[in-house]
Formats: C-alpha cells, sequence, structure tokens
C-alpha cells in the first residue's frame, strides 16, 4: 500500500518552496482555498489557481501578496480579487505573473485596493490617463505600469513592444509633468517654448522598467515668428524655460523616476536649458565624438514638438558628418573601454550592461557602424538598436549571422535586465550571485529544471553562450581595421555620382579614371548582397589602391581576384569582417604583381590574410612533411609534382604576404623560401627515385646559405653512392636519369614562379658529370680542385635525399672549405682575378654598375666575395666563420678583429638594403629585376614596399641606395682589393 503525500508535499508539487507557510496561507486561516481533510484544492476554482502558480516566477511571493490583497478588502467587506482570480482566466494569469516577478508592485496593489482590476481590462487602454496634478499623475502612471508589466510577463508584447510601451509611457509621463509645472507657472510657461528632447534608451523607444530618462531641453521665445531680440529678452525666455524644466524633473523624480539632464552640451556644468542657436553653435565647435554618438539617441518626447524636430534637423549634418573625425573610431572606442573600467572587479563577470559581453558591447558596435556608415545610407539612422542592426544586416554591413547572433543575445540580456529591475523597481544591471536570487531569476524567465540540469544550470548556460557571442562579435565590429579606413573617406566621396567619381579617381590619381570607373560598376552594380558589400568596401579600398604608385593596377587586379571568388560564400564575409584582411589584400594587390599572379591562381589563399599566425612561415620539416605526402597521393609524376607545385605557390604567397605587411625581416625571408625549395627538391626526388637510390642533394649558392631571394635559382650538386652489389657504371646511370628527372619535372611548363635547377657549380662546371659518386668528389677534391671550387663549398649544406651520405659529404667539403692554413697568395690573387673577370663579362650591357643590386658596385657579389674571402683565408682558425651564412660570418669576421667593426656594419647594411631591394623590385614586377631604376613607378612601388613613407620622394630612397652601395665598395676596396 502506498505512502499517503502529505499536504505540504503536495504544496510543493506547486512550485510552492515553502510547503507549510503556503498550506497556512491557503487554509481556513487564511484564502480557504485548501481542504485539509481532502489534502487537495477545495474546489475546481481553487484547483486552476494553484495550477497557475506553478508557473510564475516566485509563488510563494505571489501567494503571499495575493493574501495580504484579499486580507486588505477584508478589512474593507469584500474579497472581489479573490473571487475574480478565481473566475476570470486571464485576470488570474496576470495577476499572478505580477505578484510573483515584483515584489514592489505587489505592495503597490496590496496598499492600493481595487488597483488590480486594470488587469481585468484590455491591456490596450490609454498610455496614460490625464492627470492635473502630482498624485493623480502618480496613481495613473502605476497604472499604466501595470498594464505594461502584465503584458509582458503573460506573454502579451514582445519585448521590442514593451521597451516602445515604457518609452512611450514615458513620453506621456514627461508632457503631463511639464503641464502641470505650466499650470503652476503660467508666466514662464507663456513666455517660452520648450522642447522635451529624448536620449540615451528612451530616445531608442527601448526604455528598461527602472532607469533614468535622458533628456535635453530646446528654448525659444513664445512667439516663433519673431526673433528673440535684444539680450535682455532671450534671458529671460531662458529663466522661464530653466524653471518649467526644473519642476519637470522634479516632478518626475516624484512620480516615476529621475531625468537626467546630464547629456547636454557641457554636461552637468552647462546651462539646463539653452536656445537652438546655442546648441548648434556648441556642437560645431565643441562638442566630442561621444557626444554626437548620443545624438543618435535623440527624439523629440514632450513639449514644443516643433521646436524639437527643428534642432533635431540642424543636427543632422553635424551627426552624420562626426565619424570623419581622425579621432573618432579611436575616441569610441575609448569611450568603450572607460566603461568597462569603471564596473567594480567584483561585479564586472555579473554586470549584463556594461561589462564585457553585456548590453553597451552590443550597442556601442552597433552605434560606431551607425556613425561610419549612415553618413551615406540613411536607412541605418534608426535611433532604436534592434532596428539600426537590422538595418546594418539589411544593407550588408554586418553578416546574417553575426547580425542574427548580436539581436537575440540584445533581447536576452534586456529581458534579463526587466526581471532583475522588475523584482523590487529599483536600477540594477546585475546578475545576483545568491543562489535563491538566481533560482527566482530563473523562474522569472520561464526555466525549469528538468533530469539533466535544474533551472539556474539552464539559464547560466544560456547567459553565458550569449556573452560569449556578444564579446566575440563586438571585438570583431567595433575594432574592424576597415572602419577607420571607411570613416577616413568624406562623406561626398562615398555617394558620387558617376561624373563626380570621374573627377575624384582622376584625383586620386588614376591614371584611367574612365576604366576605373567601369570596374567599379562591374562590381558594385545590381542590388545583390554581393553587390551591397562591394559598396561598402570600394570607398575605402579605392583610396588605399590610391596610395600605390599604380592604382589602376591594384583595383584591376582587385576586381579580377573579386569576379573569381565573388559566389563564394566566405570571400566578401572575409574582407568586411574578419579583422584586417580587406585593407591587407589592398595594399598587397595594389604593390605586387608576384602576389597577384599568385593569388590569381589560388584565390583560397587570401584567408591566410585573416590571422598573423597564418602568415608565420613554416618550418623545414612541416613542409617537407606535407609536400612528400601530396606528392604520395599519386601515382602519375606529373601529378604528383603538380601537388607539390601547388603547395609551394601557397607557402610563396604565405611569404610575400608577410613580407609586404612588415611581419618578416630580410633574414626571415630567405630563411623561408629556403625551406620550401628544400621541400620542393626533398618531394621532387622522391618522385624522381621511386627505386631508393642513395642519392643526396646538396644546396650551393643563396639555397646552400638560406639567403634565398624570390628570383634565386636552387644552386644543387647531386651526390650518390653505388648500392650492394650494383656495378659502378649502372649506378651512375641510374644516378643521372634520377638527376635528370627532378630537374625535368621542376622544368615542366607552369603559371608559377619557375623554379631553375642549376648544378654549374659542380667540378668542372658545366664541361663535369652532372651527378657523382662520393668517391669520385673525394678524388676529385683531393686532386684538381680549383680555388673557386673551395669558394662554392663554402655555402654547401644538406637539403634533400640520404641524410647520412649528405652528411658525409660535407665533412669532405670541410677539408676544401676550409683549408689548414688558409689560402696562399697564389689562390688569392686568383680569386681577385675571377672576381674581376665577373664584374666586367657578366654585368649586363648596358647595366648601370651603381645601382645594378647583384653585380653592381657595392653589391650583392662585393660583400659576399669579400666574406668569403675571409672565411677561406681564416675559417681553419676561426671557428665562427665556419657557417654558410654571410651575415653571420660577417659578424664572426668582426668578432675575430678581422674586420673593423665600422667596416662590418657598412658591409652589413648593404647587404641587407640590396637583398631587400631585389625581393622588392620581384614582388613590384612579378619578374626578376637586378637593376634598380633611377626613377619611375618601379622605384617608387620598391620605396613604399620598403617601409618608405607614402608620398615621399623615390629619389631619395635612390640616393639612400647609393650611399649604403658607395660605403661598402670602400670597405670591399679595403679588404678584398688590398688584404
Amino acid at each position: 500500500m502506498s505512502r499517503p503525500v502529505s499536504a505540504t508535499a503536495r504544496l510543493v508539487r506547486y512550485g510552492f518552496v515553502d510547503g507549510a507557510r503556503a498550506r497556512e496561507l491557503l487554509g481556513p486561516q487564511g484564502l480557504e482555498l485548501w481542504d485539509e481533510a481532502g489534502r487537495g484544492p477545495a474546489g475546481d476554482g481553487a484547483e486552476l489557481l494553484l495550477e497557475a502558480f506553478a508557473q510564475v516566477a516566485d509563488p510563494d511571493l505571489a501567494l503571499l501578496q495575493l493574501q495580504r490583497m484579499v486580507e486588505a478588502e477584508r478589512r474593507n467587506g469584500s474579497s472581489d480579487v479573490l473571487a475574480a482570480a478565481l473566475s476570470d482566466a486571464t485576470l488570474r494569469g496576470r495577476l499572478l505573473a505580477v505578484l510573483g516577478a515584483s515584489a514592489t508592485l505587489g505592495d503597490y496593489l496590496v496598499a492600493n485596493p481595487g488597483q488590480w482590476r486594470v488587469l481585468a481590462a484590455p491591456l490596450d487602454g490609454p498610455v496614460l490617463e490625464d492627470a492635473p496634478d502630482v498624485p493623480t499623475l502618480r496613481q495613473a502612471y502605476r497604472r499604466s505600469l501595470l498594464r505594461i508589466v502584465a503584458a509582458d510577463l503573460t506573454g502579451g508584447s514582445e519585448l521590442e513592444q514593451t521597451m516602445a510601451a515604457l518609452s512611450a509611457l514615458a513620453d506621456a509621463t514627461l508632457q503631463a509633468a511639464l503641464a502641470i509645472a505650466a499650470a503652476e507657472k503660467p508666466q514662464e510657461a507663456q513666455a517660452c517654448r520648450l522642447a522635451v528632447i529624448a536620449m540615451g534608451k528612451c530616445g531608442g523607444r527601448e526604455l528598461n522598467y527602472v532607469s533614468d530618462v535622458d533628456v535635453v531641453f530646446v528654448a525659444a521665445p513664445a512667439e516663433p515668428t519673431q526673433p528673440a531680440g535684444p539680450d535682455v529678452d532671450q534671458e529671460v525666455v531662458l529663466r522661464a524655460a530653466a524653471l518649467l524644466a526644473s519642476r519637470l524633473i522634479h516632478i518626475c523624480g516624484l512620480v516615476a523616476w529621475p531625468v537626467d539632464a546630464a547629456l547636454r552640451p557641457e554636461g552637468s556644468r552647462g546651462p539646463l536649458v539653452r536656445t537652438l542657436a546655442s546648441h548648434l553653435a556648441y556642437y560645431r565647435k565643441w562638442a566630442k565624438t561621444w557626444e554626437f554618438q548620443a545624438l543618435l539617441k535623440a527624439r523629440p518626447a514632450a513639449g514644443d514638438t516643433e521646436l524639437g524636430a527643428e534642432w533635431l534637423r540642424e543636427l543632422q549634418p553635424l551627426i552624420w558628418h562626426a565619424a570623419e573625425r581622425p579621432e573618432a573610431v579611436d575616441e569610441v572606442r575609448s569611450m568603450r573601454r572607460r566603461i568597462i573600467d569603471a564596473v567594480p572587479r567584483t561585479e564586472l563577470d555579473r554586470e549584463i550592461k556594461r561589462g564585457p559581453g553585456g548590453l553597451r558591447d552590443i550597442e556601442f558596435a552597433v552605434q560606431l557602424l551607425q556613425l561610419v556608415h549612415g553618413r551615406v545610407d540613411e536607412s541605418l539612422r534608426s535611433t532604436s538598436t534592434l532596428e539600426a542592426l537590422r538595418a546594418l544586416i539589411d544593407g550588408g554591413y554586418v553578416g546574417r549571422t553575426d547580425g542574427e547572433a548580436l539581436g537575440t543575445a540584445y533581447r536576452f540580456l534586456r529581458t534579463v535586465e526587466h526581471r532583475l529591475q522588475l523584482q523590487r523597481l529599483r536600477r540594477t544591471h546585475t546578475v545576483p550571485d545568491d543562489p535563491e536570487a538566481l533560482r527566482w531569476l530563473a523562474h522569472s524567465l520561464g526555466y525549469r529544471g528538468d533530469v539533466r540540469r535544474d533551472a539556474v544550470e539552464a539559464f547560466s548556460a544560456d547567459w553565458h553562450r550569449h556573452a560569449g557571442d556578444v564579446r566575440r562579435l563586438h571585438a570583431k565590429l567595433l575594432y574592424r581595421p576597415l572602419l577607420e579606413a571607411v570613416a577616413r573617406v568624406p562623406s561626398e566621396e562615398l555617394r558620387l555620382t558617376p561624373e563626380a567619381a570621374g573627377a575624384r579617381l582622376k584625383t586620386l590619381g588614376y591614371a584611367d579614371p574612365a576604366g576605373a570607373l567601369r570596374h567599379i560598376q562591374a562590381l558594385t552594380g545590381g542590388v545583390s548582397r554581393t553587390a551591397l558589400i562591394q559598396r561598402q568596401l570600394l570607398p575605402a579600398l579605392l583610396s588605399e589602391f590610391a596610395d600605390a604608385p599604380e592604382p589602376d593596377r591594384g583595383l584591376l587586379a582587385y576586381r579580377q581576384v573579386s569576379e573569381k571568388l565573388g559566389s563564394t560564400p566566405w570571400y566578401l564575409r572575409l574582407l568586411r569582417d574578419e579583422g584586417p584582411v580587406a585593407l591587407r589584400l589592398s595594399r598587397l594587390l595594389g604593390l605586387s604583381r608576384y602576389v597577384t599572379e599568385l593569388l590569381s591562381r589560388d584565390p583560397e589563399a587570401l584567408r591566410l590574410l585573416a590571422d598573423d599566425s597564418e602568415l608565420v612561415p613554416r618550418s623545414t620539416a612541416v613542409l617537407c612533411d606535407g609536400f612528400g605526402a601530396a606528392a604520395a597521393r599519386h601515382d602519375d609524376p606529373a601529378q604528383a609534382i603538380a601537388a607539390v607545385r601547388a603547395l609551394r605557390r601557397r607557402e610563396l604567397f604565405r611569404i610575400a604576404a608577410a613580407d609586404l605587411l612588415g611581419l618578416l625581416d630580410v633574414t626571415a625571408v630567405g630563411e623561408a623560401l629556403a625551406s620550401v625549395t628544400d621541400a620542393t627538391l626533398a618531394a621532387a626526388l622522391a618522385i624522381a627515385n621511386p627505386h631508393g637510390l642513395p642519392i643526396t642533394v646538396i644546396g650551393m649558392g643563396r639555397l646552400g646559405s638560406a639567403e634565398m631571394s624570390y628570383p634565386s635559382d636552387a644552386d644543387v650538386l647531386f651526390v650518390y653512392e653505388p648500392p650492394a652489389g650494383m656495378p659502378e657504371e649502372a649506378a651512375a646511370g641510374a644516378a643521372h636519369a634520377v638527376a635528370e628527372e627532378l630537374r625535368r619535372l621542376l622544368s615542366m611548363p607552369c603559371p608559377d614562379p619557375p623554379l631553375g635547377v642549376d648544378a654549374d657549380l659542380r667540378p668542372e662546371g658545366r664541361q663535369g658529370p652532372l651527378v657523382r659518386s662520393l668517391d669520385a668528389y673525394r678524388r676529385y677534391y683531393s686532386r684538381w680542385s680549383k680555388v673557386w671550387e673551395a669558394q662554392a663549398l663554402l655555402r654547401a649544406r644538406y637539403v634533400a635525399g640520404d641524410a647520412d651520405l649528405g652528411t658525409r659529404f660535407l665533412e669532405l667539403a670541410d677539408r676544401t672549405r676550409y683549408p689548414v692554413g688558409g689560402l696562399s697568395r697564389e689562390q688569392v690573387t686568383e680569386i681577385r682575378r675571377i672576381k674581376a673577370r665577373v664584374d666586367n663579362e657578366r654585368l649586363p650591357r648596358g647595366a648601370d654598375p651603381a645601382t645594378h643590386i647583384k653585380l653592381g658596385r657595392g653589391g650583392l657579389a662585393d660583400v659576399e666575395w669579400t666574406v668569403q674571402l675571409l672565411q677561406l683565408r681564416h675559417a681553419h682558425d676561426v671557428e665562427g666563420l665556419r657557417t654558410t651564412r654571410t651575415l653571420e660570418a660577417l659578424s664572426a669576421a668582426a668578432h675575430a678583429q678581422l674586420v673593423d667593426p665600422v667596416d662590418a656594419a657598412a658591409l652589413d647594411a648593404a647587404w641587407r638594403l640590396a637583398t631587400q631591394v631585389r625581393n622588392a623590385l620581384t614582388l613590384v614586377r612579378g619578374r626578376p629585376v637586378d637593376q634598380l631604376p633611377r626613377r619611375g613607378v618601379d622605384l617608387a612601388g620598391a620605396a613604399q614596399v620598403l617601409g618608405r613613407p607614402e608620398g615621399s620622394d623615390p629619389q631619395e630612397f635612390l640616393e639612400e641606395y647609393l650611399r649604403t652601395a658607395r660605403r661598402a665598395r670602400q670597405v670591399v676596396e679595403r679588404i678584398f682589393d688590398a688584404g
């Protein structure tokens, strides 16, 4: 037989926490709704009422307040409220919802018997009943508030309707308070016109239950057809208006909420009331960006609406040009940071308004986008946060997913704020940390526990999810670099007609304005979302392209990339939303043909620009693994090498983009390019050597020293070792076939930057065999090696293939490149003779020796031959010289006092600058260039790539190069020619 359930336990099932107390209040000595004998509700009506308690935020509070209301009526000889609650389902739901959510409104209903009847009537009554005096106005305000709260709590209105209703009630209350003030002060009322401008949440029609109502007051003479007249008349008008405004503030404080006029010009230090002219003078001369941001919410709310409308109309041009101030975007961001800093640290994580991930994050992001883009797009000029957010989504300024997430979070956080404030009708924005208070809050929001989690856990999970979304999207939108770029574009240029656009493009420096205009029209034509977003991006990008030496080429490249990627769902979203992508892309396309061509072959590489970590060059080991795995997926050598080349293309874009964006120095670029070449050669060797013949690739020249430039070939030696049991001749043939196949694969026609495989530094040069065995190298270097071959070996390092064989070859090379005792006089003379011949014969005909980067005076060859001579002469004694790196060897020579530190610094500077210039010219032209031009767009482009200020004279950069090269040449002559 089952155990009988106690009355207290049954009441707990109706949602009461204190079952014993509920039993007492519902029993014969209370509301007479509980049958003690039957241990259940005393009738059908009582059961329905008890079931309704279970649906409210705090059933215990609702029951206590209902019992107090009934007791108050019984003292007057009636019990109408209980009878109505038992019989009227609509009233029952509204009344208990109010009593369970707001202790203060419950106390009001207890203290004012009969006022509950407001909840039985339709809730769409007048915004505010007529109220000739303050007590009547207070009662009328509370009745209107009751209707709004009941509709909110019972699903009769959505959040936006609730906020609009509260704002309309505030407007009506301000108007009523002004009418009372005018009746009390008729002379002042006759002397002036007074407009009350709503600001903040009230201005945005998004007021909450308990908030200061922000206002600004505007005054004018009583007769609108006559000017103000002498100063004394003006003073009379302002004095009268100030008295009315002060009385309005006092009345509203007694009736409903404080009125805050601190957003007026000069804040609390400024006059309470100003004329329209005074307002305009202040905003034109003194106002800060945050004050224009505040004006986004401004609207006439009470008083003389014609005057208010005129005030707002006159201020519109000032509001919508505020974002063009150089400091505007940063000021808005700084203001948001100051608000966060002002929140007590103990409340920071629980503050749903001012804390990170709170309402202010959403509002600031939306308002900054309004200030920047609303200058030309009037659809964004809404005082409401949610309306403005919808317009930003519709206009393509905010992605649909991001915008919907922000809107959902805003509604959630504002609903939480409403419930918190309703409980005591106090201004609060802090989620409680007390368990009971949290349980009440969760219940008031409709959360109920289940088998997986209780109501508080469910609420907390949703709250933290929304706050996380807001923090992420706030940072994404508020700190979007494109905002600053768009803000810098004057409003007039954002709305140009085709004729004016052509003239503007010519002013910006476009050589073919008509052609540029055709590109713009192709990108922005139509009403698609793609065209909408392009219209946002292009004004800023056009200015960015204009900073490059050839703006037309940058715009054309942008059109080509956009046409390739425009139909993909991520492309324009990436440009608009993801950090610095759009501005980075404009710099790359505007300055570099090399990058443009890479991107045209691999448009998806654009994603790398979103994150600095993606622009960090990959290590050799990572690249070798990736390239090798890509090749291994294909049996056909042509397909395998195509896969390797695709990865190489992506890595070249990564390096070039990082270089152009200033994220890599010149040595890091050389190392990264060498790593990509190492991985390419290793993958190609694996394809060409399917049978695993012991063969190794030794890097020489710039590859060996890991000091590659973009146009550098891969200088290599091929070394093999016959496998056990294989005849020497057969092994030599097999090794030769492998080397030839590797070269064939890498020389196959393709649109990518070529990678020439050059084996001319092998013994005997082009006359010698392409491959040699390790023993053959040993015999050659011990008997016939020339000094230039020893010099070439200074940069030799293992690159790919059999690592053990590579190590043994380098041990052999050490004996040749670091000769015991250094060089003989004859060998030094021979090196100088070869260098002189190189200078005379290899310098291209017609080349300018002063500006030839590689072979010119003070160029790369001068520095490298000088350092290599020091290595050949002294590396047997100075261990630091035993390195393949030019700058490391130079530093070691200076440390060993083989070179004066000043001379070493001159050589270092010349080598770095020449390498940078060689890279820059290749990036700009898209092909190898070793001659620095003395004038023209390539010189300007190289200067800009290397970080010289935009607009600076390229001739200054040329002079810098010539000066640096001359100093290096003087050092070379002292060390190399005379040493």
